[in-house]
């Protein structure tokens, strides 16, 4: 049975890195599946990603245009993939709007859950892999990027709102988490992942 994965957590979080390592492991398993990632996921989404990772907006500009690239993102990739049986990983999906753009960027809750409800309606990642860490150990990884986004380049504490916020989606729908700590070691990260496996296979 095919099944819709997402992967979230703070910038320096390491998930990006881990989730070529599970997509891996999946296919060693003998799944089909494609890996994507928002913002970006279809042409049209790879150019609001360029937009929206580097010029500067207003917080409604910013989640309207998430939304809008995630809206191609799930009619022209995430539905007909899984239509086609395959599993789909996600790096970044609503939850991290609700992060960013709610926690971060203090937009209205309310808000984002409409923009939501909008998008995909009838569509939840069946598994959230949020990888937590630290604020100061993200930020420790990130030091020696010379190139970093708008994003990256905010201070610990927009990050520690957004950390937070990760959180109370957490809180609100638990059975679809898995909360990864990812400060440890990429050893004992990915031994935290074979155990999410064992639940996939389990079910």
């Amino acid at each position: 049975m095919n099944k819709f994965i997402t992967f979230e957590g703070v910038d320096g979080a390491g998930k990006s890195t881990h989730l070529v390592w599970f997509a891996d492991a999946l296919r060693a398993r003998g799944v089909e599946l494609l890996v994507t990632r928002e913002p970006g996921g279809t042409p049209l989404g790879e150019q609001l990603r360029e937009i929206l990772l580097h010029q500067t907006m207003s917080i409604g500009t910013e989640a309207m245009l998430m939304f809008a690239a995630r809206l191609e993102h799930v009619e022209q990739v995430i539905k007909p993939a899984l239509a086609a049986g395959k599993w789909v990983i996600s790096d970044r999906f609503s939850d991290a709007s609700f992060a960013y753009q709610g926690g971060g960027r203090g937009m209205d809750w309310q808000r984002l859950h409409q923009l939501e409800q909008w998008v995909h309606p009838d569509l939840q990642p069946d598994l959230t892999l949020f990888f937590d860490v630290p604020i100061e150990i993200a930020r420790a990884r990130l030091a020696n990027n010379s190139a970093l986004d708008r994003f990256e380049q905010e201070k610990g504490d927009f990050f520690e709102r957004v950390r937070a916020a990760y959180y109370r989606r957490v809180a609100e729908s638990p059975a679809r988490y898995a909360v990864i700590d990812a400060a440890q070691s990429i050893e004992n990260v990915q031994r935290q992942l074979l155990e999410v496996f064992k639940v996939i296979e389990g079910e």
